[in-house]
């Protein structure tokens, strides 16, 4: 039994690792509610949906269909993204903390104030990327495209604060 806080509701669930997502669903009233568990796996089509506030900590979603989607606030620490379509996903808020987003397509996303320290963004595809206020800590950034990304006032993997 693993319990989690949404705001002033406690909810408990039966869960073990991802499968958390459904648990934490039932309290915010997101897409994550109406998946199986089956379907928070690599390969997913989760295109378009509300998974807002999920608790998606090591999720392997590696080649997941994520356009579109609402991860506003997600906890996605540790989470497997390689090769990932995140194109116009929202991510802002959320937790990317030692994520594996290799070769991610993450154009016109939004990232702001969302934490990446240490996150794997080689290989990236983040044309039009906006990560204002985010924590970028050490994040690798080797071979990505990051064409008119914004990195207004984000805290950048050397530790200095664009302005």
């Amino acid at each position: 039994m693993r319990s989690f806080a949404r705001g002033a509701v406690i909810c408990a669930g039966v869960c073990a690792g991802i499968f958390c997502v459904l648990a934490l669903a039932a309290c915010g009233g997101n897409d994550a509610a109406k998946f199986a568990p089956s379907e928070i796996v690599a390969g997913a089509n989760l295109a378009g949906r509300d998974l807002s506030g999920a608790y998606l900590v090591g999720a392997d979603l590696a080649g997941a269909e994520l356009t579109g989607a609402n991860l506003v606030g997600a906890n996605l620490s540790g989470a497997n993204l390689l090769d990932a379509n995140l194109y116009q996903a929202d991510l802002s808020g959320a937790n990317l903390v030692a994520a594996n987003l290799h070769r991610a397509d993450m154009t016109d996303a939004n990232l702001s104030n969302a934490d990446l320290t240490g996150a794997d963004l080689s290989g990236t595809f983040m044309v039009n990327t906006d990560f204002r206020g985010a924590i970028l800590l050490g994040a690798d950034f080797s071979r990505s495209n990051r064409t008119n990304a914004n990195y207004a006032g984000a805290t950048m993997p050397d530790g200095t604060v664009n302005p």
